[in-house]
């Protein structure tokens, strides 16, 4: 079967249009709906239904996504296969991470990782880290360096490689802030600023509260932490964020609680051969958990 074809044909699944598919495809409409067309005429049925300028799924095209998907993940594992077999590190990467991760985590090792291995093509993506899981089990991805979740999807393999404290913070004038010890309850009289209510840190945070009986008072909520920090240094709620973004801007609450601890790390599929260029970033990445394992011992 035509792999142009079916990559094609999930491109336009996935977008839900012949124009947004060709723009992500770098081709022509008239190139897309050819190959739509060409595989159409492979297995004798239509696949999507355009009805003015929604498109549609039919019957078959439902049948056909999920093999398709898997098709191209058997593909790709094949090329990558033979192209492990020279023992050298090129080619192409594709990694994904949280856009907090790639920023206060992952420059140093992408650094030494571009020095050592030259011929490797870096595609990052900056993913929300819910995002990233998916593209993992959807095989789009190969790595992905993100907020773990709590409950991790048995196809894939798991690592953490740091620790994130989330610390209680405020502006320096909030009404919290003259608070020598607040409990949970106190801060449930004001409002919070939090990540989405989707996000595996939100998830973490308001499993704390509600342990504690408690209903989170989310004032607003973005994925990006650093516009948290700003929304919550001008006084617009309170927040939880890690410790690295604490210093300067905002008063760092000593809230009756144990400390709240988020995972960070890598996951790639069980099922799936791995680049030799993958395998090396995950050299990298065991290399920084064991040199967090060693900074966690040795803390007091």
């Amino acid at each position: 079967m035509d792999t142009q074809s079916l990559q094609a044909f999930l491109c336009v699944a996935d977008t839900g249009s012949f124009s947004r598919a060709a723009e992500q495809l770098h081709l022509t409409q008239p190139a897309v709906s050819k190959r739509i067309a060409t595989l159409e005429g492979m297995i004798d049925a239509r696949l999507f239904d355009r009805i003015g300028r929604r498109v549609t799924l039919t019957e078959a095209g439902r049948m056909l996504l999920p093999r398709a998907r898997q098709i191209l993940v058997m593909v790709d594992d094949s090329r990558r296969a033979l192209g492990n077999l020279s023992g050298g590190v090129a080619g192409s990467l594709t990694l994904a991470t949280s856009h907090h991760i790639g920023l206060h985590r992952l420059p140093p090792l992408l650094k030494t990782y571009t020095r050592e291995h030259p011929e490797v093509r870096l595609d990052l993506h900056f993913l929300d880290s819910e995002q990233a899981y998916q593209g993992v089990l959807d095989g789009e991805l190969e790595i992905a360096v993100v907020t773990l979740a709590p409950t991790p999807d048995p196809n894939l393999n798991v690592v953490p490689v740091w620790i994130d404290r989330l610390c209680f913070v405020c502006a320096h004038d909030h009404p919290l802030a003259a608070s020598e010890r607040p409990s949970l309850h106190d801060l449930c009289e004001f409002d919070a600023v939090l990540p989405g209510k989707l996000t595996f840190t939100r998830g973490l945070i308001e499993s704390r509260f509600a342990a504690a009986g408690l209903k989170l008072p989310v004032a607003l909520s973005t994925n990006y932490l650093e516009t948290l920090k700003m929304m919550t240094a001008i006084g617009l709620g309170w927040s939880l964020l890690p410790e690295g973004l604490v210093a300067g801007d905002l008063h760092e609450l000593a809230v009756d609680h144990p400390p709240i601890h988020r995972p960070l790390g890598y996951l790639v599929h069980r099922s799936r051969t791995l680049s030799n260029a993958a395998s090396a970033m995950l050299e990298r990445l065991e290399n920084a958990r064991e040199l967090q394992a060693r900074e966690w011992r040795q803390s007091p």
